[in-house]
C-alpha cells in the first residue's frame, strides 16, 4: 500500500509523468480488477503513455529486483537453516513501515477526497469496513463507485423516471530444483497454486497472505508456520510488493524453478486483468459518469488504505518502543524531505536488531 502512495509522490507530483487523472483510472482499474492493487496500478501506468510495451516494462521492472532479493534471502535461508534475526529486524522495520504507510494514506487523502462531502462519506465508511472486517471488499468498491456515479452523473433514464535436470549441472540441481528436487507433479501444483491466488485475491498485497497460509501451510504443508512467517517477514522487509513473498515461498519449495513458477503465475492474471480492459478504461473514463464512478472507487480504495493503517498497526506496534518507531517516521517524513524512506527502515532495522534482544531475551 505504501507503494501506491510512492507512485503517486514520485510519478505525479515531484516527476509529473503521469496525470492525476490517469493515476485515478489506473487506482479504480486496479480496485476492481483481481490481483495485487500495487503491481496492476504500476502495469497501468506503463500502458498510459506506452501500451502494451509501456505495460510489459514497468510490470517486469516491478517485480524482478524484489524477486531477486527474495530469492537470494531464500538460497541463503535454507543454507543456514532459518533467519533467526528476522524477528529482531521485522520488529523495528514494521513499527516503520507503518509509519510510513500512514503519511502516503494522508497524503493520498488530501489529494483524492478533496472536500466532496459524499467522497468524505465513501472514505469514512470504506476505512470503518477495513478496521472491522480486516479485509479488502471488491463489492465496497463496487458498491462506493455506483453511488457516486449514481449521485453524481445518473443516467438519463433515472432522470426522467524431467527434461529440465538434463540441462542442469548437479551441483546446481539444489539450487534450480530445491532439495531434495521437486517433482512434476509438485511443480504443476505450485503453478495451479499461485495462478489461482494471483487471478482471485483483490486489493492490497497483504491481503493474499491468508490464502497463502491456507493453501501453503495447511493445505499442501510445502511450508511450516514459522517458515510461513519467515516468507512475509522477508517481503515485508524488502522493497518492491508484499506479494514477492510468494518467490521466497516458491524457493522454499523448489528452489529457482519453483520460484519462478510461483512468481509467474501469481503476476500473470494480474497483467492480463490490466491490460485487457485498459484501452478501454483509458478511451471511456472520462465521460461524466464514468468519471464519477471512477471518483467513487477511489475514495473507497483511499478509505481502505487509512483503515490498513489501522489493522496493520495492531500486528506491528506492540510496545512502546514500537509506538515510539512509527510516531518518528511519521514526524521524519512530514518535518523532512530531504530523509528518504529507504534509509528511515535501514535505521529502524538497526534500531530492531539491538533493541529486540535486550527487550524479549
Amino acid at each position: 500500500m505504501a507503494l501506491i502512495g510512492y507512485m503517486h509522490r514520485d510519478l505525479v507530483e515531484e516527476r509529473k509523468w503521469i496525470s492525476d487523472t490517469d493515476y485515478k483510472e489506473g487506482l479504480a482499474l486496479a480496485q476492481l480488477a483481481p490481483g495485487p492493487l500495487a503491481a496492476q496500478l504500476g502495469i497501468y501506468l506503463g500502458y498510459v503513455d506506452y501500451g502494451i510495451l509501456g505495460a510489459t516494462l514497468a510490470g517486469l521492472a516491478f517485480v524482478l529486483p524484489s524477486f531477486i532479493m527474495v530469492v537470494i534471502l531464500g538460497w541463503i535461508y535454507k543454507i543456514y537453516g532459518g533467519l533467526n534475526w528476522m524477528q529482531s529486524v521485522f520488529y523495528g522495520v514494521g513499527a516503520s513501515v507503518i509509519g510510513i504507510i500512514a503519511h502516503s494514506a494522508y497524503k493520498l487523502t488530501r489529494k483524492t477526497i478533496g472536500k466532496d462531502k459524499l467522497l468524505w462519506l465513501i472514505y469514512l465508511v470504506a476505512a470503518f469496513i477495513t478496521i472491522i472486517t480486516e479485509t479488502e471488499s471488491v463489492f465496497l468498491f463496487l458498491g462506493a463507485g455506483i453511488l457516486s456515479w449514481l449521485m453524481k452523473e445518473p443516467p438519463h433514464f433515472l432522470q426522467s423516471t524431467k527434461a529440465i535436470r538434463g540441462f542442469i549441472p548437479p551441483s546446481l540441481l539444489p539450487f534450480f530444483m530445491g532439495n531434495p528436487p521437486a517433482d512434476t507433479d509438485t511443480l504443476l501444483r505450485i503453478t495451479g497454486f499461485f495462478t489461482k491466488a494471483g487471478a482471485m485475491i483483490f486489493g492490497s498485497g497483504l491481503a493474499i497472505v491468508p490464502f497463502l497460509y491456507g493453501g501453503v501451510v495447511n493445505e499442501y504443508h510445502w511450508l511450516n508456520v514459522k517458515q510461513f512467517l519467515d516468507a512475509v517477514a522477508v517481503a515485508m522487509i524488502t522493497p518492491g510488493p508484499v506479494v514477492i513473498t510468494v518467490g521466497f515461498i516458491g524457493f522454499l519449495i523448489a528452489g529457482f524453478t519453483g520460484a519462478s513458477l510461483a512468481a509467474l503465475a501469481t503476476f500473470l492474471p494480474c497483467y492480463l486483468f490490466t491490460i485487457i480492459p485498459a484501452p478501454y478504461f483509458k478511451k471511456y473514463g472520462k465521460r461524466p459518469d464514468i468519471a464519477a464512478f471512477v471518483a467513487g472507487v477511489t475514495a473507497a480504495a483511499t478509505g481502505a488504505i487509512s483503515g490498513a493503517v489501522v489493522v496493520l498497526g495492531r500486528k506491528s506496534i506492540s510496545d512502546i518502543p514500537t509506538a515510539l518507531l512509527a510516531l518518528v517516521t511519521v514526524t521524519l517524513l512530514f518535518k523532512s524531505k530531504k530523509i528518504k524512506e529507504p534509509v528511515i527502515v535501514l535505521a529502524a532495522a538497526i534500531i530492531g536488531l539491538v533493541l529486540y534482544p535486550l527487550i524479549h531475551h
